[in-house]
């Protein structure tokens, strides 16, 4: 059977998995995910010269790359997969906002969540905003935290372009919620927010009740 993109990256990162090193990575990762052992420096520097001597993925192809690493155990294909998406994020189209759904709600937790929401999301819905009410709208009233989370960050570059009133009915909508994850992405889209227009978050801040942890990270740059 002819190895398809994925497989042939799966081969050569399983051979330089290292127990002694997995180990620490599984604990730091509180025991969500098997890991290989292969720290980020030498994974990034392992899939670099992979796609040097072999071609990045694009299209139709990069789609079942990333699919198939996600389907794998180990934590350090996702981010290999994560790592192809980011080098062709420029390319994503709208056709594809299904795969970042799919691999937002598919082994789900910040390590992967945060890159997805941050970078690819907020690249995709930047350069096509239509998608913006069709997509985060579905997502920020969604069951799965994930989802939620996404939603409230996909803006966190936004700086200057950031539709303050989109995010502030999101938080709105979240403020109560106890889970974690999402007190965090709180305050961590108005502390990012808070460097564009401090003014507002403050205010902002002030006429909600947020979670004092929330409250913390949104305030964290303004004292």
């Amino acid at each position: 059977m002819t190895q398809t993109y994925a497989m042939q990256i799966e081969l050569l990162l399983r051979g330089h998995a290292n127990a002694e090193i997995a180990g620490p990575m599984i604990a730091y990762m509180r025991n969500q995910f098997p890991f290989l052992g292969i720290k980020m420096p030498q994974r990034s520097a392992l899939t670099k010269q992979f796609m040097k001597e072999n071609g990045a993925p694009s299209g139709e192809e990069l789609e079942q790359a990333v699919r198939e690493l996600w389907a794998l155990p180990e934590r350090e294909f996702q981010y290999t997969a994560l790592m192809m998406l980011e080098k062709r994020v420029k390319e994503i189209t709208p056709a594809q906002t299904e795969l970042l759904e799919h691999i937002i709600t598919t082994g789900s937790w910040w390590d992967t969540v945060d890159v997805i929401a941050g970078h690819l999301v907020g690249a995709l819905f930047s350069r096509y905003p239509e998608l913006i009410p069709v997509y985060t709208q579905k997502w920020i009233h969604s069951d799965n935290l994930w989802l939620r989370r996404t939603a409230i960050l996909f803006q966190l570059q936004y700086k200057g372009r950031t539709d303050k009133e989109l995010l502030f009915s999101f938080i709105r909508l979240c403020a109560g919620e106890e889970d974690f994850f999402i007190r965090k992405a709180i305050g961590w889209a108005l502390r990012e927010y808070s460097k564009t227009n401090p003014d507002a978050v403050r205010q902002f801040v002030a006429g909600i009740e947020l979670s004092p942890l929330s409250k913390r990270e949104a305030l964290k740059r303004m004292g």
